[in-house]
């Protein structure tokens, strides 16, 4: 999508600091993080969000691994982490490109908003 803030993001239109790269997701360091590590888990290919992912498409599973890596990563495995998808208005999103949170690094308090 032209005007897609994460689409530019993939297309390197926009800088970000990148911390995973793969051909199909990019994560990225959030600019207004809310934990002490918050990265943006975002696909290249766009999806307005959960909803519009195809059936059998793996790109769920793709990000899910690259959390996975992330979590090891920055070390949050053993203290624990969230793993966040806001999908529609109501559900806090607010860009629409499907994306995920991974949260850690402190005590994750519940509900969150």
């Amino acid at each position: 999508m032209e005007d897609c803030i994460f689409c530019k993001i993939t297309r390197k239109e926009i800088p970000a600091e990148t911390v995973y790269e793969d051909d199909k997701v990019i994560a990225i360091k959030d600019i207004n993080p809310q934990a002490p590590v918050h990265v943006l888990i975002i696909p290249k290919e766009h999806y307005d969000s959960i909803l519009t992912v195809p059936a059998g498409n793996c790109i769920i599973s793709d990000m899910h691994m690259v959390a996975n890596r992330l979590a090891l990563k920055f070390g949050i495995v053993d203290s624990g982490f969230r793993l966040v998808n806001n999908c529609g208005e109501d559900g806090g999103q607010t860009v629409d490109h499907i994306h995920y949170h991974l949260l850690g690094g402190r005590e994750l308090t519940w509900p969150p908003g």
